[in-house]
């Protein structure tokens, strides 16, 4: 019996899957083959996931007959920034590649993000396929084609729409994640349910802890249920020219803006952002009347059982951090998805029942977060 399960995601003339099970690494030459414009591939990965993972990917390669390069970055979010970009490109370029040649992303998100707009721009646009090693990936950002780097404006503030050719998920790499990489994986599990699939939300509160400490069969089926709502929502609305796709981004204003404050560093994590981001958003729902309290108190209440800091006074771990409503407000200003200066919410009208809106009363929202600075 194949374990392997399939997605796909269905868009008019860039169709891919997405494959979910274990083993996926050593299967990826085998896999990806007969998608390659020619049988050369270079892998991008970081310094911290290419010694674990890069010699497997590249002998499945090779066992498919197909001639591999590899280009390592450094970990962590500095590689999205435009100095790190140009030289990832020049990396790429020493290489001689041509346009039959495809790009591997080998990492989490941000190598992901990383490839993917390489791939769009390098000789004006190769092919790429993701190889995502941490939850978040496998479950948002491999998913969908949203690829780009980060500014001293904000992050993602330039990129491009590029779909990868083939998304691999290898869930047995997931073993080697420590828990909070897979926590800040688990806070965009869960943002699925809260969008539009309440039963997938209460299906969290039961099973988010098996989630967490490896159960087979229930990480597999969060990543399936995740990447299921995220192909249909892609499909739907890849280029988000309507405020469908956008309701992806439900904790997305305030985590961007609670990770611009920490300087985009480890002492915040994308995924805990978003999960703070999340509670935050549910608080002022409940806050404007839109959605009962008892909803946001769920919500605040599971992501912070399963270990994610869900109040700011817990981000960094010493309390030091003084964080600002004004300053805070300011970085949503220059969030992407602000428009003719107002700016964009994902909030709810329960679990389940998320909508965007730009009518947020920004005296009201200074109050919840000086609350939230307080609680």
């Amino acid at each position: 019996m194949n374990p392997t399960r399939t997605i796909r995601v269905d868009l008019a003339g860039r169709s891919y899957d997405i494959a979910i099970g274990p083993g996926l690494v050593d299967r990826a030459g085998e896999l990806s083959r007969p998608l390659l414009a020619a049988p050369r591939v270079t892998i991008v990965s970081d310094e911290t996931v290419a010694p674990i993972y890069g010699a497997r990917l590249a002998a499945s390669f090779d066992k498919a007959g197909i001639k591999t390069t590899t280009v390592t970055v450094p970990a962590g979010e500095s590689s999205k920034e435009f100095s790190s970009f140009a030289r990832l490109m020049n990396e790429l370029l020493d290489h001689r590649p041509d346009r039959k040649t495809t790009l591997v992303a080998l990492g989490g998100g941000v190598v992901g993000d990383l490839t993917g707009f390489a791939a769009s721009v390098l000789l004006r646009g190769v092919d790429f396929i993701q190889v995502p090693t941490t939850l978040l990936a496998q479950v948002d950002s491999s998913v969908g084609g949203k690829t780009g780097i980060n500014t001293r404006h904000g992050k993602n503030l330039v990129g491009s729409f590029y779909q990868p050719r083939l998304v691999l998920a290898d869930t047995t790499v997931l073993d080697s994640l420590p828990r909070r990489e897979l926590l800040a994986g688990y806070a965009e599990v869960a943002k699925y349910g809260l969008i539009d699939d309440p039963a997938f939300w209460d299906w969290c509160e039961v099973n988010g802890t098996a989630v967490l400490t490896g159960d087979a069969a229930a990480r597999t089926y969060a990543i399936e249920q995740s990447c299921l709502s995220k192909a249909r929502i892609v499909a739907a609305d890849e280029r988000e020219t309507t405020d469908l796709r956008a309701l992806l981004n439900l904790g997305h204003t305030f985590g961007h803006a609670l990770e611009a404050e920490t300087g985009y560093g480890s002492e915040l994590l994308h995924g805990e952002a978003v999960g703070a981001g999340m509670a935050m958003a549910f608080d002022l729902s409940a806050k404007l009347g839109l959605c009962p309290a008892a909803d946001a108190q769920r919500v605040r209440h599971h992501l912070g059982a399963v270990g994610l800091p869900v109040r700011l006074r817990s981000i960094g771990g010493d309390n030091s951090r003084r964080w600002d409503a004004a300053r805070l407000v300011d970085h949503m200003r220059g969030d992407k998805k602000a428009e003719g200066g107002k700016l964009t919410f994902v909030l709810a009208r329960g679990i389940g029942k998320a909508f965007v809106t730009r009518e947020v009363d920004e005296a009201g929202l200074r109050g919840l977060l000086d609350d939230a600075i307080a609680a």
